[in-house]
């Protein structure tokens, strides 16, 4: 029989998603929960598991296609001789990011002959990230007669690549496997000209980085120019061409505005127009938290942990949020009322290749120093990668946005929907200061904190951001200790 599958919910009351690539063609035979598509949602790049074994017999929305949540995205020859077991009752919809580790594991229906379903290879669902080498995404079956002419343009790209540089005992890659990175750096890959087949030969069976395409594009010589750049024999010398002469495409670059940019743009237009926002600036003097960041790293125990100026801005914004609770609530505009949070889900700011993200540390407050700086490493290397799943970017009670990064004192920040309070981090920086009766050379930071003004008053925002001034003043060994 035709089964379809339509677009799911994936998280959060997301109403639409965008194709970024199909992983399967029709007439290719697929197992159950084998990754069938990439789709970019309003929050993430997600990989859309097979709820069916069988035939594809069609797709309903090409690559660069929106598709509205409950819309038909894929059709499916299910049942019958070949097409392995009918669809499970409860696998209608792909596993969300929440899933329990055990249903996460599940083994395809069609396990290899000869292993043992703890042989078979493992499903990658929604929410879990890159493959593992050893569950690496099935190769795509060859359609019956003879090999396509795609394939067969693959190998000679393959066949024509340099090979003499490859590291010894790795094998060429496989024509028809898709090669294992996430979708930034496939991006990447696209705009320097790079296949990511022939990177795969150099880096084996691990998930490809953006490194190994700078290391690979650099070792062959690889522009990075795209096709459309017009050679350098195409433009007259002796008549250059006029500003009025150039086409529309090369006089400017439209941008479709879509996924992560199209709701983080949405967001912050909701935000600055239904909480009255309200921003107050403070300057501290952090030589104290410098030097304790300078004793903790020359500690041999925490050489492991990054511990740096953001980690302590982090502790000390749990540690005054359990004394300032109007900042950690919400506005519920429905039921009327204000509803205050007995934990702490600290959201930090990311920029990323696909727009700005805001991933959050659970139970921050719970954390030590060591604990939150660990939470916020492994934060960054997953948003950086572009494997934040919409689980990791949802609810949040408190935002920090480290703009002292980009060198930059201060700013008004808009506050995340929902959210009651973010704080602004400043650059460190050594100037004259008053200590002590006389003028030193201190390092001094601004703190920039926006609030809702119907939850927080200016009194209490003034409060909450002293409190936290105190502690980077005076750190003290309370930093190191878990809770509030």
């Amino acid at each position: 029989m035709i089964a379809e599958f339509r677009l799911p919910d994936l998280g959060e009351g997301l109403t639409e998603a965008e194709v970024v690539q199909w992983l399967v063609q029709p007439g290719d035979t697929v197992t159950l929960n084998q990754t069938l598509a990439e789709v970019e949602t309003a929050k993430a790049v997600v990989e859309l598991p097979s709820p069916y074994a069988g035939t594809v017999t069609s797709l309903h929305a090409e690559a660069g296609d929106t598709v509205a949540v409950g819309s038909p995205l894929i059709a499916f020859q299910v049942g019958g001789e070949g097409s392995g077991d009918a669809p499970r009752a409860d696998a209608a919809e792909p596993a969300s990011a929440g899933a329990d580790a055990e249903q996460a594991g599940a083994p395809s229906v069609d396990t290899p002959a000869g292993k043992t379903a703890d042989d078979a290879a493992q499903p990658n669902l929604v929410g879990y990230g890159a493959a593992p080498a050893s569950a690496g995404r099935p190769a795509r079956r060859a359609r019956r007669g003879a090999a396509s002419p795609a394939a067969a343009a693959d190998a000679a790209v393959i066949e024509a690549a340099p090979h003499d540089a490859l590291p010894h005992g790795h094998a060429e890659p496989v024509v028809g496997e898709r090669p294992r990175s996430t979708p930034p750096v496939r991006a990447h890959a696209k705009r320097l000209g790079v296949d990511l087949a022939l990177v795969a030969a150099d880096v084996g069976d691990r998930v490809i980085t953006r490194s190994d395409v700078d290391a690979y594009a650099e070792r062959v010589g690889v522009a990075g120019t795209t096709a459309s750049a017009p050679a350098p024999d195409e433009v007259p010398v002796s008549a250059p061409p006029s500003a009025a002469s150039l086409s529309d495409e090369r006089r400017e670059t439209r941008i479709p505005v879509r996924g992560v940019r199209k709701h983080t743009a949405q967001a912050m237009v909701q935000s600055a127009f239904t909480a009255p926002h309200v921003t107050t600036f403070h300057t501290v003097d952090v030589t104290a938290s410098m030097q304790l960041i300078e004793s903790l790293r020359a500690d041999r125990a925490l050489t492991a942990h990054r511990i740096g100026p953001l980690v302590l801005v982090a502790k000390a914004v749990c540690l005054a949020l359990g004394r300032n609770p109007g900042l950690n609530a919400h506005w519920d505009e429905e039921s009327g009322e204000i509803v205050q949070y007995h934990y702490v889900d600290l959201g930090i700011a990311a920029a990323t290749e696909r727009g700005l993200i805001v991933p959050n540390i659970r139970d921050a407050d719970r954390l030590s120093l060591t604990g939150l700086a660990d939470a916020l490493q492994t934060l960054t290397e997953t948003a950086r990668s572009g494997r934040t799943s919409p689980a990791d970017l949802a609810g949040g009670t408190f935002s920090i946005t480290n703009i002292g990064v980009f060198g930059i004192d201060a700013g008004t920040p808009i506050l995340p929907p929902g959210q009651s309070g973010i704080l602004a981090v400043g650059t460190v920086r050594r100037q004259p200061w008053e200590h002590r009766g006389e003028i030193a050379l201190r390092q001094v930071m601004t703190l920039s904190l926006s609030f809702d003004h119907r939850l927080v008053d200016g009194a209490e925002g003034a409060r909450f951001l002293k409190d936290i001034a105190d502690i980077l003043e005076e750190p003290g060994r309370a930093m190191l200790h878990g809770g509030r």
